[in-house]
């Protein structure tokens, strides 16, 4: 008996596609909105500096009678700091946009911004962990002398809270006023009795390092309780003068061994010498050094015209960069052809794809890899600000473009972009208005 059978008419089906895309998974954006709004006037270069004047000492002793006082010497503190132009694109071909589905020039421009905003994001992040106010859970040393176990805990916000506000560390809503009483009584100012308007910190902290911090059941009330009057983005409760955000943007750090047998090579520039190599990955979504490997041993070099020969890591979801120098604390990209051949990171050893066997012929630019949590170890900055610790500097605010006409360079019409730019910059303000705390986390974001 003949029996027709779907699969012989499988060229006749016509595959269906939904109309509406489906949703991108969220990224909490805080860090931002916590910098103050500086302004870098045109014409003026792209460093911005900023002056403090510093407190007088207050007088030793008593004036004689008749005796006026030796006086004060006023001093100042600048800090400075240098914009940069950010900026990218999407090309779309109009044989593309003619025959898909989904109208991408519209689905550009929704990923164009995100992209500006998580950018913004992530180099506030960046600027940020530049501060050198340091403390490291259960009193380790170092990251690199973090265990798993050393999660956060209300001891380590009692601490950091004690250190900002014996230093001076300016509070949100309050601090700045002559007369700094506040009436908290129900009855009493308006604005002050509002749980939201009272003076306080704020914490941004990572996802699972909160969720460490709920274990403790004091926090659990708390936190309970505030639900009520939060008041930023994000916004997990307040506890101990502290409000604290949740961001997925926060940047961690997990230590991998040391990359194995570099060896010493030619057809290079590297001098008669031992070398030292460490390996940092960055992951292809924020662009964060999040891998980061021990260093090596010495690697022996014959020069004047010596080269290394390295193998990076595996992992997938990386990009590697290598760091050579010649002490166990490597302070410079290598150079290889293997690295970018066009823009500002042109012939450096980074950008360099999972696996990849690379030789690095010399030394290249100046630049430092985050310190390596031990192998295995994952470590989480919980960072707590003041009021005034660091600025956003704008020299020009973020411009679109839209380009879906024809020109002299497409005359065809034959593509379309959108693309994005902005000149801007994170100066820190003052070192001691904030600090991290650098844990790690008995959670992780894998399931099972």
């Amino acid at each position: 008996m003949a029996v027709n059978q779907a699969s012989q008419f499988s060229l006749d089906i016509e595959n269906y596609i939904q109309d509406k895309v489906l949703p991108l998974s969220r990224k909490q954006l805080v860090a931002y909105q916590f910098g103050d709004p500086l302004t870098l006037p045109e014409g003026r270069g792209t460093t911005y500096t900023a002056t403090r004047f510093n407190r007088l000492p207050l007088p030793f002793a008593p004036i004689s009678e008749g005796v006026p006082p030796i006086g004060e010497t006023m001093t100042i503190t600048q800090v400075s700091a240098t914009a940069q132009q950010w900026g990218d694109k999407v090309t779309i071909t109009d044989v593309a946009e003619l025959t898909i589905k989904h109208p991408l020039f519209v689905q550009a421009t929704n990923l164009t911004a995100l992209q500006v905003a998580e950018t913004y994001e992530r180099n506030t992040f960046n600027g940020i962990m530049a501060g050198t106010q340091i403390n490291y859970v259960n009193s380790r040393g170092a990251r690199a002398s973090l265990v798993a176990g050393d999660v956060i805990n209300p001891h380590e916000i009692n601490r950091a809270y004690g250190a900002l506000f014996t230093l001076g560390a300016p509070r949100y809503m309050g601090d700045e006023q002559t007369d700094t009483k506040i009436k908290a009584e129900a009855g009493g100012d308006k604005a002050s009795a509002d749980p939201r308007r009272m003076p306080h910190y704020v914490s941004i902290m990572h996802p699972l390092v909160a969720q460490d911090f709920r274990e403790n059941s004091t926090v659990v009330t708390a936190w309970s309780y505030s639900d009520i009057n939060r008041l930023y983005n994000y916004e997990a409760g307040e506890w101990g003068g502290i409000r604290f955000c949740l961001s997925n943007m926060v940047p961690t750090f997990t230590g991998a061994a040391a990359v194995t047998a570099p060896t010493g090579t030619s057809g290079g520039s590297l001098a008669t010498n031992s070398y030292y190599i460490i390996v940092t990955g960055s992951d292809t979504q924020n662009q964060y050094e999040s891998l980061i490997t021990q260093v090596t041993g010495a690697v022996s070099v014959t020069g004047p015209n010596g080269a290394i020969q390295v193998t990076v890591p595996s992992t997938a979801g990386y990009t590697y960069s290598v760091y050579v120098g010649t002490t166990t604390s490597p302070t410079n990209l290598g150079l290889s052809s293997s690295g970018p051949t066009t823009g500002p990171m042109a012939g450096q050893a980074t950008q360099i794809a999972a696996g990849s066997t690379v030789v690095i012929t010399g030394t290249g630019v100046a630049q430092t890899p985050p310190a390596a949590p031990a192998t295995g170890i994952t470590v989480y900055p919980t960072f707590v600000i003041g009021r005034g610790s660091y600025g956003i500097v704008t020299l020009d605010n973020t411009k679109f473009t839209y380009l879906k006409t024809a020109d002299k360079s497409d005359p065809l019409n034959q593509l379309r972009v959108i693309g994005w730019k902005c000149y801007w910059g994170v100066l820190l303000e003052n070192n001691q208005f904030f600090m991290r705390i650098e844990s790690t986390s008995a959670f992780s974001a894998t399931f099972g």
